[in-house]
């Protein structure tokens, strides 16, 4: 059922439907059941690697998070936000989350070049996260954007549980 490669993430088990000729893959976070592209075969992969290793809260993960790009509607694949606190003579309150990762998903075989750079560094003018990531399943970059807006690569995918 499923012709999609193997992806440079851990093993990870879908469920799976099929309809005529359509392979369908369940999203357990919106709970609904989504056509298995290329892409959202990445997707699905990033998701649960972020929820399962690196200590994201699946209640903060955005999928196709809106992006208005000068009024031209735009979806940022995953954007990972982390819940707002607050914090003054000893008194922690809660307060807006804020977004501090978006990722961009192309499929397998879509290379990661600075068309997807560019593409994401755009959406995140607008969504002001402090990490981007960048995969196509076999390849993933990311980025640490600091405060005077300049990106920086890592070697590896930052600790995403010290937000939550």
């Amino acid at each position: 059922m499923n012709r999609h490669p193997r992806l440079n993430f851990p093993s990870f088990s879908f469920r799976f439907m099929r309809r005529g000729d359509v392979t369908y893959v369940w999203d357990e976070m919106r709970g609904r059941w989504l056509q298995l592209t290329p892409e959202e075969w990445v997707r699905r992969h990033l998701i649960r690697f972020l929820v399962e290793y690196s200590g994201v809260d699946r209640q903060y993960v955005v999928q196709e998070y809106p992006v208005d790009m000068q009024g031209q509607p735009q979806r940022a694949d995953v954007v990972i936000f982390a819940p707002g606190r607050k914090g003054g003579n000893g008194v922690v309150s809660e307060c807006k989350p804020f977004p501090v990762l978006l990722a961009e998903c192309k499929a397998a075989d879509i290379p990661i070049d600075d068309t997807v750079l560019a593409q994401a560094v755009r959406y995140n003018a607008k969504v002001g996260a402090r990490y981007l990531l960048l995969t196509n399943g076999l390849k993933h970059y990311c980025y640490e954007i600091d405060d005077m807006g300049n990106y920086r690569t890592l070697s590896a995918m930052p600790d995403m549980s010290v937000f939550y």
